[in-house]
């Protein structure tokens, strides 16, 4: 198998983090504006993953757009999940943070194991690959719950929790280019803070005027995203092949 996962470059966060941004506005366009509740959208998106991600397992190579296709997946049922979680079932925000974040560090570990290594850089088996979309699913549902708790719980709001996170990411990248500390390590925790930055870029966007959004449409504001997300994997896309063609 060639390596299945695209390079990781500045285009690569940008385009994360308008699919988690996408996440939040499809998942509460499902679940809040056609009324259809969080579990029966949390069914909905898993079973698109499930299918996007068996398809992307089972090629040979990379298909950027249907990579892509499961990190929106992710994103979506982690937006779902993580409500059902904290509000239907009653955990609150911060008990599912503390039991996603402890589902992250045991998909890890259980990578780490069976294969030495969590190398996200190069994913060239099915299983390592396997893995890797357990791990983000899981992570994105992690960073949904993050997002809403600082937004909704420590008085920062939507907009203020956008520029916590971002900073906490400039920090990421401060640390990944100044000092020797595991480029691993530093990928699942940007991976992670990506989530909540685009939860909170969501509500921005689509939450009402009194609660700080912008109260735009779910919906329009998804095709958008979407049509950006496109956008910028064929620029991408284009460029990667003008380098390999020097």
């Amino acid at each position: 198998m060639k390596n299945k996962v695209p390079q990781v470059t500045f285009a690569f966060w940008v385009i994360k983090i308008a699919a988690t941004t996408l996440g939040e506005t499809g998942g509460d366009a499902l679940s809040m504006t056609l009324n259809l509740g969080y579990a029966l959208s949390t069914a909905i998106f898993f079973g698109f993953f499930l299918a996007t991600a068996a398809a992307q397992i089972a090629s040979s190579k990379l298909h950027r757009f249907l990579y892509w296709a499961v990190i929106v997946a992710t994103t979506t049922v982690g937006t779902t999940t993580s409500d059902y979680l904290t509000r239907d079932a009653g955990l609150g925000y911060l008990w599912t943070s503390i039991i996603l974040f402890a589902g992250v560090l045991a998909v890890l570990g259980l990578w780490y194991f069976s294969l030495g290594s969590v190398n996200v850089n190069r994913i060239t088996n099915r299983k390592a690959e396997t893995f890797y979309w357990v791990t983000i699913l899981v992570s994105n549902t992690l960073g949904t719950a993050l997002g809403d708790c600082l937004a909704d719980t420590s008085g920062f709001g939507y907009a203020g929790g956008a520029l916590v996170f971002g900073g906490a990411l400039a920090v990421i990248a401060a640390l990944y280019l100044f000092t020797k500390i595991s480029h691993v390590a530093l990928f699942w925790a940007a991976f992670v803070l990506t989530r909540p930055l685009g939860a909170t870029l969501g509500d921005i966007l689509t939450k009402p005027l009194a609660a700080g959004g912008l109260n735009l449409s779910r919906f329009s504001s998804s095709f958008v995203l979407l049509a950006l997300m496109i956008f910028l994997i064929l620029l991408s896309s284009r460029r990667s092949e003008e380098e390999r063609a020097q």
